[in-house]
């Protein structure tokens, strides 16, 4: 993810790593596979998920990148966030805390 420019917070525990990626985007990942909640299916009533092998992480993290700026369009940073946010970004623009 930090080669796309995506800030996360990675966590291990139970035999799986999560990844916090943005409001709504949490990736698990097993060993085996990576998934994530990708959307909502209305006529099933039921959370949508994708997923793709841990063999082929950069293809995930591309997958997982498009949904990260669908949901960052939808949940924007507030104010006070993007204001914190920017005061901290480093040169790259990536925030250096």
């Amino acid at each position: 993810m930090a080669d796309l420019g995506i800030v996360a917070d990675a966590h291990d525990g139970y035999g799986l790593a999560l990844v916090s990626v943005w409001v709504g985007l949490v990736v698990w990942c097993d060993g085996e596979w990576f998934w994530w909640r990708s959307g909502w299916d209305d006529r099933r009533k039921r959370v949508v998920y994708g997923r793709h092998p841990a063999t082929e992480p950069s293809r995930a993290a591309r997958r997982i990148a498009f949904r990260y700026a669908e949901l960052q369009k939808r949940h924007p940073l507030s104010e006070v966030i993007a204001d914190l946010a920017s005061a901290d970004a480093g040169p790259a623009g990536r925030v250096t805390r």
